[in-house]
């Protein structure tokens, strides 16, 4: 197993999953209150952090299977934050007998179809490649990050967000491989055993897509977090952790 991780803490395993465009540095803050109680493992995507750049065709899926694996865990606790929580929900769906408990904080989701203004926005910094100061501007800019632009992690959003950036031109390849059918069409196979985190101040896409979730899932909890935007692990890690320790314990 080639990627880089952190591990804090003791007892029931949690494996942290972190949204794009950063790495483990989204769970500055979440990490030490959750490592109190439990076996806290977040580790950098491929391509992301201190991990290896994509050789191939990136598994993200295949990654996470390989985390718990070189960990001995017969199951774990997974907490995914945008796209984290994509490939937490793909591997509960392929593995379900792996998953204990499924936390999804914003999650992306396979098969949903983003907003006009959303994927113009996405357009938009996609074109300004290489230029990473440019590109850097354009995502911080968006009104997801609103909130965490103006407190005082700001820094460590912009440092993080431009490592992972500038990262990205390492790669040999920025494709990636999902199961199919996607997983919009399979949420039903969810056990009844998933929270749902959301910020109220984040983008309308990241609301309907929770929508979704409530109406395929309707006994699963849904948690909004006033004040906060697309980076609640950043602004609000007291309530973020409170909501997974409560979640793990009912």
């Amino acid at each position: 197993m080639d990627l880089y991780y952190e591990v804090s803490g003791e007892g029931k395993p949690v494996i942290l999953l972190h949204s794009g465009g950063a790495d483990l540095r989204d769970w500055t803050f979440v990490t030490p209150i959750l490592a109190k109680h439990y076996q806290v493992i977040a580790f950098d995507g491929r391509g992301c952090g201190k991990s290896p750049s994509p050789t191939e065709t990136a598994n993200y899926v295949d990654d996470l299977l390989s985390v718990m694996d070189h960990f001995q865990l017969d199951e774990a606790t997974l907490v995914g934050h945008s796209i984290g929580g994509r490939i937490a929900t793909e591997f509960a769906l392929a593995y379900p007998q792996r998953v204990s408990k499924l936390v999804l904080i914003a999650p992306d989701l396979s098969g949903y179809t983003f907003s006009k203004p959303f994927t113009e926005w996405m357009q938009t910094i996609q074109a300004a490649a290489p230029d990473v100061d440019r590109m850097l501007e354009l995502s911080l800019s968006s009104c997801s990050y609103r909130v965490v632009m103006a407190s005082p992690q700001k820094d460590l959003m912009v440092e993080m967000t431009k490592h992972n950036i500038a990262k990205m031109f390492e790669w040999a390849t920025w494709e990636s491989v999902w199961p199919q059918p996607p997983a919009i069409e399979r949420l039903g196979d969810l056990a009844d055993k998933t929270c749902f985190l959301l910020g109220k101040e984040d983008a309308p896409d990241l609301h309907r897509i929770a929508e979704h979730f409530q109406q395929v899932l309707p006994e699963h909890r849904v948690i909004e977090i006033t004040g906060a935007d697309h980076k609640p692990t950043l602004t609000h890690p007291e309530e973020i952790a409170r909501a997974i320790t409560e979640f793990l314990e009912d």
